[in-house]
């Protein structure tokens, strides 16, 4: 568990050139705005990050080339250099023996977690990217993300099955009931048949009656056909023979047409259809009824099934619920209350957001500290959002858990923590700050720009003998990593590291800490004043 115990940078963003030496607890870095108080958090993040986090330019402007060197205090040194062109980037990781990573950013990987979470900055995250963030630090035995795509389908679905029985239910309520009604439909047809016959029946009775009306019309019409003839038999003695045969035919037709009408069977009386249409009447409404009664079973059965179907979505997205918090339950929270909510991150049940503004930084902090184990930094930006209660939280929280709090904030008084003015340490609770050391540069460089000026003195054939040397040399020192022959300084051969930042590390003669150097600057602790 490592905690940084010097920090040195050089031409970084807006630095010159810093050499803190901080202590346990919270390391205040102050100053007014623009003056390096971010760069020096920033040059934390970019020795543990790389290039993911590097800036686009991180060499301060008018400069060509810049430093960043960390030292742990288990004895690791991060050593990373950067160039205006990046051509000349590399990176160095070496342990309290002095042995190279083969990888370094791979191995920094592990150390960057903790100072890539602030807590500050967790707690004005919305509940959604708060979420998500605790995501990316807790890892769970289940594949919450595919649980939940699972959840809004069935939400998605058990929504559209809600709706289309709330609708088949509506529907359900207009339509008439009929629980008495038989179960078997009456044979409207046969009904109808008996009528179409019994009106065929009358149709017919009908017609004979008009034809007897029209018979009984003709025995009237020769009736006065007689009393004509009659008159006429008085008046036309002449015509009398012709007229009595006359006479004689129309009594013999008209006895015959009178026995026929006084022998001819009575009529039938008219069917009364009255009662079959009355039972037609009652047969449609009761099919009506019986039509109905059935759709309103089956509307029942519809929505029936549609909640059942709702409920079946329900204990589906119930149990993917029951999966992840029995994930939860077995993962190791970093905070106990911790939990994942629906869309929000909970603490104690709650949603985190509900809590004080305290308790949410005391969570948040936690929350930071569980996730880093082996590197036990922390950064905190904006730190002059803190009151003084925030202030004490952070202070006791990293004495409590031994961690060390980098906390920049505005400060205009230049009388507490350590004081930035134009990229550099000016002072230390008030006091001037020693004079920083810049950190070395590459021995092999040194050695080589010497060897120049001594050739330019020296007579022509030992120039041209020194080039010589110099071309030869040349094919075993530089920058290129693919040049250098290894070192036994090497812990394992070196080989550039294309997954991890493609940073390469320029081997150097001695390493940069085992020439004598002045003691650093060093910081205050938490009890410097800054929380007094």
């Amino acid at each position: 568990m490592s905690k940084i115990i010097r920090l040195q940078a050089d031409n970084f963003k807006k630095l010159t050139v810093i050499d803190i030496a901080p202590g346990g607890g919270i390391v205040p870095i102050r100053g007014r705005n623009a003056q390096g108080k971010t760069s020096t958090l920033d040059a934390i993040m970019a020795a543990l990050g790389g290039k993911s986090v590097m800036p686009s330019k991180p060499v301060r402007r008018g400069e060509d080339e810049g430093s960043i060197r960390v030292e742990l205090d288990d004895g690791v040194v991060i050593l990373r250099r950067f160039t205006q062109d990046g051509k000349g980037d590399s990176i160095e990781v070496t342990n309290a023996d002095g042995f190279r990573a083969p990888s370094p950013q791979k191995m920094l990987d592990g150390l960057y977690a903790s100072v890539a979470f602030d807590p500050l900055a967790f707690t004005r995250l919305d509940a959604k990217a708060q979420l998500a963030r605790l995501r990316q630090l807790v890892k769970l035995d289940v594949d919450v993300d595919a649980l939940e795509r699972k959840i809004a389908a069935d939400y998605d679905a058990r929504r559209d099955k809600n709706r289309e029985k709330d609708r088949e239910a509506a529907r359900l309520l207009q339509m008439p009931t009929y629980p008495d009604a038989p179960a078997q439909k009456v044979d409207e047809a046969a009904l109808e048949t008996q009528i179409a016959t019994a009106s065929e029946t009358n149709g017919q009775i009908e017609r004979r009656k008009v034809s007897r009306e029209r018979f009984a019309e003709a025995i009237e019409n020769n009736k006065g056909e007689l009393v004509g003839v009659d008159q006429r038999i008085t008046s036309l003695e002449a015509e009398l023979v012709e007229a009595k045969a006359d006479r004689d035919g129309l009594v013999a037709l008209i006895a015959e047409q009178e026995d026929k009408l006084a022998t001819a069977e009575p009529l039938p009386d008219p069917v009364d259809v009255s009662e079959v249409q009355a039972a037609l009447r009652a047969a449609r409404d009761t099919n009506a009824k019986i039509a109905a009664q059935a759709a309103h079973v089956g509307q029942e059965r519809l929505v029936t099934t549609l909640t059942s179907e709702a409920e079946a979505l329900t204990k589906a997205i119930d149990a993917r619920r029951a999966d992840i918090a029995a994930s939860i339950e077995r993962a190791n929270m970093p905070v106990p209350g911790l939990s994942f909510g629906d869309g929000e991150v909970l603490f104690n049940g709650l949603p985190l957001d509900q809590a004080s503004s305290a308790e949410q930084l005391r969570v948040s902090t936690a929350i930071g500290m569980a996730t880093s184990p082996k590197l036990r930094v922390m950064l905190v930006r904006d730190g002059s959002l803190l009151d003084d209660e925030g202030e004490r939280i952070l202070a006791t929280l990293a004495e409590e858990n031994d961690f060390q709090l980098w906390v920049e904030a505005v400060d205009t008084s230049g009388k507490v923590g350590i004081v930035l003015e134009d990229g550099a340490v000016v002072s230390i609770d008030g006091e001037p700050a020693p004079e920083p050391e810049a950190i070395a540069g590459p021995k092999r460089r040194k050695r080589k720009i010497e060897a120049g000026e001594a050739m330019a003195e020296a007579d022509p054939i030992t120039q041209d003998m020194a080039r010589g040397a110099d071309l030869d040399e040349t094919l075993t020192v530089g920058p290129d990593v693919d040049t250098l022959a290894p070192s036994d300084a090497d812990f394992e051969p070196r080989h550039d590291d294309d997954d991890h930042d493609g940073d390469v590390q320029p081997e150097a003669d001695t390493l940069p800490w085992e020439e004598a150097e002045p003691e650093p600057v060093r910081a205050p602790a938490a009890s410097m004043g800054l929380f007094d």
